[in-house]
C-alpha cells in the first residue's frame, strides 16, 4: 500500500493484490472517495472507475470489514486468541442496561477490555458500568467467543 497527497483534492493510496491487480482509492478532501481497478495486462489503463459519496464508501466498507470484526486489533495467534472492537447499537436490548447484566464471559469465555465512548476510552470496565448506544467494546477472546458476543450484543 503506497499514499500520494493529491495537493487540493485529497490523497492517492495504491495497492496491488496478490494476484497483481491494481487498485487506487482517491480519499477528497470532502469525504468522498472515487474506487479505480485497472487492466491486469496494463496497470496503467483503467478498467473502472466510480465515485462514491461519504455514505456509500462507509456502507462498501461496511460490507468489506463489517463493525463487528473491525477493525482487528490482534491477529489470530497461536494461542487462537483475537481481539475486536464490537459497536453497540442505540437499539441494542443493552442500551442503558450495565454490562454485568450481559453475563459476557460467563457465556461466551470473552472479556472486555475496554470502552471506546465519543473520544474517551474506559479500561476495564467493571460490571456496574452502564453501556450506551454508540459505544464500541474492545473484546479478547476466542474467534468463537468473539462471534458469539457479537450476536448477544446485537440483540435488539
Amino acid at each position: 500500500m503506497s499514499s500520494t497527497p493529491l495537493p487540493g483534492i485529497g490523497v492517492r493510496y495504491d495497492l496491488t493484490t496478490r494476484e497483481s491487480r491494481r487498485l487506487s482509492v482517491i480519499a477528497h478532501r470532502d469525504g468522498g472517495r472515487t474506487l479505480s481497478a485497472y487492466r491486469k495486462e496494463d496497470p496503467d489503463e483503467c478498467a473502472l472507475s466510480t465515485r462514491l459519496t461519504p455514505g456509500e464508501a462507509e456502507a462498501l466498507v461496511g460490507v468489506l470489514m463489517p463493525s463487528h470484526h473491525s477493525p482487528n486489533l490482534l491477529s489470530t495467534t497461536e494461542l487462537g486468541l483475537v481481539a475486536e472492537r464490537i459497536e453497540l447499537s442505540s437499539t441494542s436490548y443493552w442500551n442503558g442496561r450495565v454490562l454485568g447484566e450481559t453475563r459476557m464471559r460467563t457465556e461466551t469465555g470473552v472479556s472486555i477490555v475496554a470502552v471506546l465512548r465519543r473520544a474517551e476510552a474506559i479500561p476495564s470496565p467493571t460490571p456496574d458500568f452502564r453501556l450506551a448506544g454508540g459505544d464500541e467494546l474492545i473484546v479478547i477472546g476466542t474467534r468463537e467467543g468473539v462471534e458469539t458476543a457479537a450476536a448477544i450484543l446485537g440483540r435488539e
